[in-house]
């Protein structure tokens, strides 16, 4: 079992930015792929960005390719997501995710959630 907890969110400002941080307890977490999803009202979860654990690959939307950076520190067992050029439309509840596969395959591999924290971009 993976217990996560995501932090960092909060109100920011259209082009502003923000630090996501998930802090996973439990088993090994270098041998899990993280991921980063979304929800917004109305809308379906959305796949944001994925860090697999063999080689790091890392994964993007294209909606956010070039303003959101994914990153992990197994020493600290966290993994964190840096949102740049904040939008509107990026308003939604972040959720943590871990998958036992190596690398990002899709939503349904995904085994493990947190309970998200809420984004807010003002325009």
């Amino acid at each position: 079992q993976v217990q996560l907890v995501e932090s960092g969110g909060g109100l920011v400002q259209a082009g502003g930015s923000l630090r996501l941080s998930c802090v996973a307890t439990g088993r090994t977490f270098s041998r899990y792929t993280m991921g980063w999803f979304r929800q917004s009202p109305g809308k379906e979860r959305e796949f944001v960005a994925a860090i697999g654990w063999i080689g790091g690959s890392t994964y993007y939307a294209d909606s956010v390719k070039g303003r959101f950076t994914i990153s992990r520190d197994n020493s600290k067992n966290t993994v964190y997501l840096r949102m740049n050029s904040l939008k509107p439309e990026d308003t939604a509840v972040y959720y943590c995710a871990a998958s036992e596969r190596p690398w990002h395959i899709g939503f349904m591999e995904y085994s493990y959630w947190g309970q998200g924290t809420q984004v807010t971009v003002s325009s």
